[in-house]
């Protein structure tokens, strides 16, 4: 099994997968290709994946290269883990600009205007990866998870639709986890369906098992903490969802905050404070790691020191479902081709997917809550506009989606926001593609 990962700089995602897989008693024998445009980052990840080999003691290889085509070729899997533009200057861009404009943003990679722009620098690269798999593994399964994950899901599958792709989020499996500490119940207890789009699917149903065999309802407690107002302060603006549409969201409230327009307005600051909104949190978190990476990556260097434990990707699942038939479920981002019957068939949804050797095969699952339909509609016209303007290379669309992004829309006038849009196509340059520089 040859596993390559593009964008093998970012160190610290890398060795959580690479912990994952080689626990997998089916993949100890792995050969990890890592590729990356940052050579001295490149050989960081080539170092710490070595490191994991050695701890576990296990027959796994790994090689590094800048060259993307040679990692590539012959791939079983690809997985994509990059960020074009990087927190300095793209994300830094993302956020200092619409501040002016007084749009202020939590995480800004996902939606909004700072969703779009990374869409815009980023779609490009990731549909030449897909193109050159085409090439050189067009057997394989591209796994990616990058960000914004619908709008590069959205285009890959129109533009590349002869690959096989799956976009992976934590945010499913994630979220139950903190449920069940909200609620102290056991995670291993939970049993659960979700449909929708990433970081806007719903729990449709979300129920523990019992020990005589039987299964709890868990959504009256739910609303009951709720309604109490017994919600970690960290999570506030989701349990508001919850009480005021039904159903419990799977993103964080930081992100879900900027989805919306009721959250986030520079004329009411209490509701930032009633809500617990950390704005501009995503530059924090950004400083944050880097700091911590560069700590821990001293230890590992001079003391090899790593620490070995699994983390809650569904990566390893994946492959190991490829490599054995064993089946697993995961939730993936997918195009919806009929899975989720009152959203639009041409965006990407997030949705159970069974695995084995056949591969990815995404689960029918209806119609989502009618509310639910609605307020996902709001992004994906977002989404889909994006990638119209990438698929005919018509910057009018970036406008448009602007236009219709539902924080950046209830904040500022249609003037406002061509303008603000007009200074990110100059900011970034270079990092956009041609059509989209001013």
């Amino acid at each position: 099994m040859k596993v390559a990962i593009i964008g093998a700089g970012s160190t610290v995602f890398m060795r959580n997968i690479v912990r994952d897989l080689l626990q997998q008693p089916a993949l100890i024998s792995t050969h990890i290709a890592l590729q990356d445009i940052d050579g001295k980052r490149l050989q960081e990840s080539q170092m710490v994946a070595g490191q994991i080999i050695s701890a576990l003691k296990v027959p796994a290889t790994v090689s590094a290269s800048m060259d993307r085509r040679e990692v590539l070729r012959g791939a079983d899997v690809v997985i994509t883990m990059f960020q074009v533009g990087g927190y300095k200057p793209s994300t830094v861009v993302d956020f200092d600009i619409p501040k002016k404009y007084g749009l202020r943003q939590t995480i800004a990679d996902t939606l909004g205007v700072g969703g779009i722009m990374r869409g815009l620098r980023t779609v490009p690269v990731l549909v030449d990866i897909a193109r050159d798999m085409r090439e050189l593994c067009p057997n394989a399964l591209l796994m990616n998870y990058v960000n914004p994950m619908a709008i590069l899901s959205l285009a890959v599958q129109r533009m590349v639709p002869e690959i096989q792709y799956v976009g992976l989020c934590h945010s499913v499996q994630g979220t139950a986890e903190e449920l069940a500490k909200d609620l102290g119940v056991e995670p291993a207890n939970l049993v659960y369906t979700c449909a929708g789009i990433n970081h806007m699917a719903f729990y449709n149903q979300f129920t523990q098992r019992l020990p005589d065999g039987s299964t709890e309802d868990l959504y009256p407690r739910l609303k009951a903490l709720a309604a109490e107002g017994r919600v970690p302060d960290g999570n506030r603006v989701r349990y508001e969802i919850l009480r005021k549409f039904g159903y419990f969201v799977t993103e964080s409230s930081e992100h879900f905050a900027e989805y919306s327009p009721w959250f986030i307005k520079r004329d009411r600051p209490d509701l930032i404070e009633k809500f617990n909104i950390p704005l501009d949190e995503y530059p924090r978190r950004c400083e944050r790691q880097i700091a911590d990476w560069a700590e821990e990556l001293q230890r590992i260097e001079t003391q090899h020191d790593i620490e070995i434990k699994q983390s809650r990707e569904y990566a390893a699942a994946i492959i190991n479902s490829l490599a054995t038939g064993e089946p697993s479920v995961i939730y993936g981002n997918v195009l919806n081709k009929g899975l989720i019957d009152n959203l639009p068939q041409d965006c990407a949804v997030e949705v159970a997917c069974l695995v084995d050797r056949n591969g990815m095969q995404p689960v029918k699952f209806g119609s989502v809550q009618p509310q639910l339909a609605a307020l996902m509609r709001t992004n994906v016209n977002v989404q889909q506009l994006t990638v119209e303007a990438l698929m005919t290379e018509n910057p009018e669309y970036i406008y448009h989606a602007a236009y219709l992004d539902p924080h950046t829309s209830a904040e500022l006038d249609l003037d406002q926001i061509h303008d603000l849009v007009d200074d990110l196509r100059r900011a970034h340059g270079d990092w956009l593609p041609k059509f989209a520089r001013l």
